[in-house]
This record gives structure tokens, sequence and C-alpha cells, in this order.
């Protein structure tokens, strides 16, 4: 059998199929039909008035109709909330960290911080501040800790701060007289205050002596810095600035870590070891501008001896904390300055401890034209811009109780966390410098592109930074007015080095 036999066998055997197929659909239809015709028919039949009753056929059973209910307020929401999930699930995240902040926050204001007493209300814990008395960090963290019922001892490096610590007119803030540049006297200074503590006191005459307890030694280093730009700053400044404000601070806590390893209390009395704070800003060292060399490298600085001591610190159960400071309302604790029109009240500073007059536009033109020319416009657009100088403009820094209540957590034990962020801007500038691009944070900061730079001026080329006020060329620590260790400065001055060794030519 053929190819084409086969296949017409194939076509003769499913007409039969197909005929069934398409019969089954013509009956399907035509059952359909009647059943509509017959359907309709009883209808009209069972509402003819002409039809006598007894032959009426009853009318075909319909469904109910369909009732429109309207929905509920709880169902429309619910609706809502079932075409929006992505959208609640975010709104009720933020609700509940906002109210677990707040919630946290008012109980943390009313949370009694004092210190403990002996049995005869006398004072029993010592606190010690190792920072320029000068400093209103220093004067508003001595007062806190005074009114909660420490004893505070302040370090004061010469006669000028003692004088300082008394005019506080306080009986329970004390000058601890340390000597850190002469590493000798000043072990002999801890030496006595050792011994002082090892001595049983009386609050009162008559009453049963007791021995004080050492709870903590707070370090504040210097925080006022001058803006720049490096190639401005002679080597001389740079060499004031890190004796100043980082060869200090690692001096202090040098001689004191005799103290803290040492065990001075009584037998028998259980009264924890004493804890290490050190203080440092953070926005600057955050973020790490242009022209804030100075306060960036001496706080990284800082920061990096921070860890170094907490980990050799932490085998022997000194716990060591690194405070990072915000901005902060220093209304109270600033020094009337003269103004433009007449004298003027400073009631906020930038950052914390920070002069308020850094360095202006102004004095840029004190730079070499060279100078000028290349870092002036940025310069000033940096000092002008929302985020500069460790500032939020527009927003008065955080109050500083915020700050005395974090301290004492961590006194007291409640908070034993390395690293303590307090202030307006302290976590939101640390987020800003792990995450945001820098190139994005300079363009904030009004960061531009210098198209036009000056040409290169041989030889020694007069100029550079402002010239002494003094013939004799005195460095910048001596002519600041301060102690011998520049804590009393407002800053480290830009001074002007010989013509024959001008950073800038």
């Amino acid at each position: 059998m053929s190819a084409d036999d086969q296949q017409f066998l194939d076509l003769l055997s499913s007409i039969p199929n197909q005929i069934r197929r398409y019969s089954v659909e013509v009956a399907d239809y035509v059952d359909k039909a009647v059943d509509k015709v017959a359907d309709d028919i009883r209808d009209t039949l069972s509402s003819a008035q002409w039809v006598p009753d007894y032959v009426r056929p009853k009318p075909p059973a319909r469904p109910p109709p369909v009732e429109i209910v309207p929905m509920t307020t709880l169902e429309s929401i619910q609706n809502w909330i079932s075409r929006h999930k992505i959208l609640c699930g975010v709104v009720v995240v933020t609700a509940g960290y906002i109210t677990y902040r707040t919630v946290r926050y008012t109980k943390q204001l009313r949370k009694p911080r004092r210190a403990k007493r002996a049995r005869n209300g006398g004072r029993l814990e010592v606190v010690v501040i190792a920072g320029s008395p000068t400093l209103p960090l220093t004067k508003a963290l001595s007062l806190d800790l005074e009114r909660r019922g420490f004893i505070v001892y302040v370090v004061c490096n010469s006669i000028e701060d003692e004088v300082t610590v008394q005019g506080l007119s306080r009986p329970d803030i004390r000058p601890l007289g340390i000597d850190i540049t002469d590493p000798p006297n000043a072990g002999q200074a801890i030496e006595r205050f050792a011994n002082y503590l090892q001595t049983p006191h009386a609050a009162v005459p008559r009453a049963k002596p007791t021995y004080l307890v050492l709870k903590a030694v707070i370090l504040i280093p210097s925080l006022n810095y001058q803006t720049s730009p490096i190639a401005t700053i002679p080597p001389s400044s740079f060499a004031d600035l890190f004796n100043t404000h980082l060869l200090h601070p690692i001096l202090t806590i040098q001689s004191f870590l005799p103290l803290l390893t040492s065990k001075i209390t009584p037998q028998g009395e259980s009264t924890g070891t004493p804890k290490v704070l050190v203080f440092t800003p953070s926005i600057i060292s955050s973020i790490n501008p242009p022209f804030h060399a100075p306060e960036a490298t001496v706080c990284s600085a800082l920061s990096a001896f921070t860890e170094v001591l907490t980990a050799e610190l932490r085998p022997l159960a000194i716990p060591v904390t690194h405070i990072q400071l915000g901005t902060f309302d220093f209304a109270g604790f600033t020094p009337t300055r003269p103004g433009p029109s007449g004298p003027t009240t400073t009631t906020h500073l930038p950052t914390t401890g920070l002069h308020p007059l850094l360095t202006s536009p102004a004095e840029t033109l004190q730079w070499p034209e060279s100078a000028r020319r290349t870092y002036g416009r940025n310069y000033m657009s940096q000092s002008a811009s929302a985020i500069s100088a460790g500032r939020i403009r527009g927003l008065r820094g955080s109050s500083l109780r915020e700050l005395h209540n974090a301290v004492f957590d961590v006194i007291d034990g409640s908070d034993q966390s390395d690293v303590v962020r307090v202030g307006l801007g302290a976590g939101l500038y640390g987020f800003v410098g792990r995450w945001a691009p820098r190139g994005l944070v300079a363009w904030m900061m009004g960061i531009r592109k210098v198209d036009e730079l000056s040409a290169w001026e041989g030889g020694n080329g007069s100029g550079g930074a402002a010239r002494p006020d003094s013939a004799s060329g005195s460095s910048a620590s001596e002519k600041s007015g301060g102690s011998e260790n520049g804590e009393g400065s407002e800053f480290i001055a830009v001074a002007k080095e010989h013509d024959g060794h001008n950073v800038w030519k």
C-alpha cells in the first residue's frame, strides 16, 4: 500500500470522529436554545393576565438579587494595608524605633544620678578631670559632678590654673597640681595623691573617718584648633600643636597609669576599679574636611591612642570609654567678648570648647598671594558652609544635660560601651564620614575645582603667614598668653617663619 493510500484511509477514519464532535456541539446549542425559548415562553405566560390560573405556569426560579453593601472603615483600612504591605512595614518599624527612643530618653532623664555617700553624709567618691580649667567643658563638667556628690580634682599645671579652679568657689572642686612636663615631679604628685586617698578622712569633726574612692579619670584634651591650608602652616606651628594637643594628653594618661593599675582601696571593701574617659571632638575628625588638618590629625591620633589604651587596660579590668563629642550649647560658660558694635555675649559654641573666632576669611589677606589664589576661594566657601567648623548652622547645640548624664552613666557602670557619641551632630557626622563619598562632602562644603593656579615663585620670596606681634619672634604658644604648655591658649597661632624657611614660596 502506498503512502497516498494510507493518507486517504486516515482521512476516512477521522471523518466519523469529526461528525460526532460537530453533532454533539449542534445538539448542545439546540438544547440551550430550546431551553432559553421555553424559559421565555414560561415567563411570559406566567405574567400574562389572559391565561387562566389553572393553566398558568409557575415562573422560573431566579437567583436572589445581589445587594451591594458599602465597606466599613475597618475593612477599607485592611484592604489598603493588604495593597501597601511594604509601606506599612516601613511605617511600623519607624514608629516603633521612635517610640523606643522616646521611652528610653524619658527613662534616662528620670533616672536618679547621685554619687554614693558615707553613712554620716560625707562624700566618698573622687573624680579627677585632666583638662584645662579655662575650657567651658571643664567648668561645666566640674560643677555638675560636684553637684551630684563627687569630690572633683582638676589637674593644674600652673598657678594661674589653680587660681581659676579656686575661682569656682566650690569646696569640693579642688586643684591637683601636677606638672606633666616634668615626669619626676609628676610622679611625686601622683604618689602624694595616692597617699591622700589611702588616708581615712572625716567629713565633720568627731565623725567616723572614711576612705575616699577614685571613681574615674577624665581626660579632656585641648579642644581649640585653627583652620588654615596646610601649605600656610609653618613646621614650628605643627610642632607646638602636637606638643600641646597630642603629647600633653598622652603624658597625662601615662602619669596616672600607676595610680589606676594599683589597688589603693582598703582590703575587704569592694568599690570597683576606676574608669578612664577620653573626650575628643568627633565632627571634624569624622569627615576630615579641607583646611582642618590640625584638628583632624590630632583627633585621629587620640582616637587611635584610646583604642590601644583600651586594649592594654581591658585585661586589667580597667574600662576605657572614648566619648566622641558633638556640638553643645555653652550658654553661661563663655566669656563676654567685644563685638563690632559693642560688647556681646557668646552663648553658643560651634563645637565643644571651640573658640567662636576661628580664622576668618579676612585673615586670608595675610597669606602669600600665591596661597590666596590657590586656596582662598575654597577656604572662604567652606568657612561659610552650613557644616563647616564642626557646627550645623541654624541649630543650637545639644543641652549640657545630655553630656552630664552620659558621663555619669559611664562612671557608675550603667553604660559600658567602648565608644559613646553625645552631642548634636556626633552620630550624624560619624555616619556621613563612614558612608558618604568624600567628593560629595567636599562639594556640600563649597569646594570647587580651581582652574587657574599661580606661577612658581623661586627663591626665598616674601610673604607668608601673619608676622609675629613681637620683634623677638617668640613661639606661638608663648604669645598665646597661656601656661607653659599652651593649655590656656585659644588655639595654636600660625606664625611666620624666617623668610629662608617659608613653607610657601
